[in-house]
């Protein structure tokens, strides 16, 4: 008998792993492809041409976990962007967001002085609340109507709570409740800045600015840091799947074992209590706990039998949302793409940099809106990053290699469509809109990799091709994440846990999920 099985070698299960081997025990991971990393991972979709293959960039990493697992000793090495974000807005004009906010402030006061003014509050506002988030990132929610444990907790963050202004009490109770529009409305009045803000807030969700709730995923994009800067996004030399192999080599020095191409088809249950996992290969493994570092659908959908559920909670399962209406592609490029509104095929600073289009709030409506009607955009938004531009080693000298995150994709196409008929021409939808403002880009791709949103459910086992393990809504975070009752990584069966992105705090590649897990399975004895 195991002492842990832990289900899925993604980058959350394998902090997990790590830290419940730091404190002595026998943890063995088992991952159904034959590379450990889930959605972080690199590989080599074109001879000579390497890049990320889901996750993309990183910014998310928990500065204590890249610590306490040494994972720069073990050869990660992130760099920052030497610009932010670039956006195309026509043939003759863009909007920079760089490094250095003096720069960035009065690239926006070419676009209304107004909001070059207010930029620094908003600014000022997002930071205060995303600390906010940072002091929560690594302390277990409370449990609505759990224990003394769960007071002290719910406690805790009460008195926290209770040191904010009054206006930064208003300012985060806007930003997890109301939709970007409503909350970049109050703040700015030029429609191009105002896009520009918002783009985070349906990166990995389904939804339209408008929506409700749309303001907390921008929000939630900006907590991270890298290299001591908040707020910044970097690159890891080598791509994402640097992150998890250098997670992997610390596991190994742990002792855990780690067994690829091992399918786990069931959850064992004996009563109430967890006892093993069945595997594809029909392979029974007994263990004292099952940690999953799957997402709460497929858990609770695929891997148990219903009869182990309560019938109320069965039904919170099949209400759980997920579909990020993400879709994602890399390309291999002869060439960089030219841009109108900034010429050149030599590598410039925009090139370095988070390319997007979607030029205004209209345009990113309108996205969501086709896409509800139609499964997919008509002109989707999309997000270019081209990484050999940093990382010379993912392409052949002279050319490069680019990421393409693009929104918004149906989870599931209407009319009981599939993916598997119409994701070649999504793909040409998503080369035609980037074409359409670098008019070499079609001629310059060399080879193109698709992941529609079932192919991410089938490659990764993310239900709805959700990145995020299950939606960002104020009904699925903090101590309603998954399930209220049962935030704490905890699930209704005894020895059975969460470790992944299902659970708090969610989405990205933070790690840090695995790490609170693990600091709660050690305290059940």
């Amino acid at each position: 008998m195991k002492d842990f099985l832990i289900i899925g070698g993604g980058h959350n299960g394998l902090v997990c792993a790590c830290y419940l081997a730091k404190a002595g025990k026998a943890v063995t991971i088992l991952e159904r492809r034959s590379i450990v990393g889930g959605a972080a991972i690199t590989e080599e979709f074109h001879p000579g041409f390497r890049n990320s293959v889901a996750s993309y960039t990183v910014s998310l990493l928990n500065p204590k976990i890249i610590e306490e697992l040494h994972l720069r000793q073990h050869g990660l090495d992130i760099k920052l962007r030497p610009q932010s974000n670039f956006y195309p807005l026509s043939d003759n004009e863009s909007l920079s967001f760089h490094k250095n906010f003096l720069d960035t402030q009065a690239e926006v006061a070419r676009f209304s002085k107004r909001d070059a003014a207010t930029l620094p509050d908003f600014y000022s506002m997002l930071e205060s609340v995303a600390n906010i988030l940072r002091e929560e990132l690594l302390r277990t929610p409370p449990n609505v109507g759990g224990g003394l444990v769960d007071m002290v907790r719910a406690g805790g963050f009460g008195l926290r709570a209770k040191k904010l202004s009054m206006a930064l009490r208003r300012d985060a109770l806007d930003l997890f409740t109301k939709s970007a529009t409503n909350v970049l409305d109050s703040w700015f009045e030029n429609d191009h800045v105002k896009a520009a803000l918002a783009f985070d807030s349906i990166v990995g969700n389904y939804a339209a600015p408008s929506t409700p709730g749309s303001a907390y995923v921008l929000l939630h994009h900006v907590f991270g840091e890298v290299n001591g800067e908040k707020g910044a996004w970097g690159h890891a030399m080598g791509g994402m799947g640097a992150i998890t192999q250098a997670m992997c080599k610390e596991a190994e020095h742990l002792g855990v074992t780690i067994r690829t191409d091992a399918e786990v088809k069931e959850v064992l249950i004996d009563g109430d209590r967890a006892t093993g996992v069945r595997l594809s290969s029909r392979e029974t493994i007994t263990a004292n706990k099952v940690i999953a570092n799957v997402g709460p659908k497929l858990l609770y959908s695929q891997m148990i039998d219903e009869q182990h559920l309560d019938p109320e909670f069965h039904r919170r399962v099949c209400g759980f949302r997920v579909g990020s209406g993400t879709f994602r592609m890399n390309v291999a490029l002869s060439e960089l793409p030219d841009f109108t509104c900034k010429p050149g095929t030599h590598v410039q600073p925009h090139h370095k940099s988070g390319i997007v289009i979607g030029p205004t709030m209209d345009y990113l409506e309108q996205a969501y809106i086709d896409a509800v009607q139609y499964g997919w955009s008509k002109q989707p938004i999309v997000e270019i990053l081209i990484p050999s531009t940093i990382d010379p080693s993912l392409a052949p000298e002279g050319q490069h290699v680019a990421s393409l995150f693009c929104q918004q994709f149906a989870p599931e196409l209407p009319d009981a469509k599939s993916w598997d008929d119409y994701r070649e021409q999504a793909a040409q939808t998503i080369i035609d809109t980037v074409t359409n403002h670098a008019p070499n880009f079609r001629d310059s791709i060399i080879a193109h990799q698709i992941h529609s949103p079932l192919d991410l459910e089938r490659k990764f086992g993310l239900m709805g091709g959700d990145i995020f393990h299950g939606a960002l809504g104020l009904d699925q975070l903090w101590s309603n994440r998954p399930f209220m009752g049962f935030a704490d990584y905890r699930t209704p069966i005894q020895g059975l846990y969460l470790c992944g992105s299902g659970s708090h705090p969610g989405g990205g590649v933070t790690g840090v999920p695995g790490h609170n897990a693990a600091m709660e399975i050690l305290r059940d004895k």
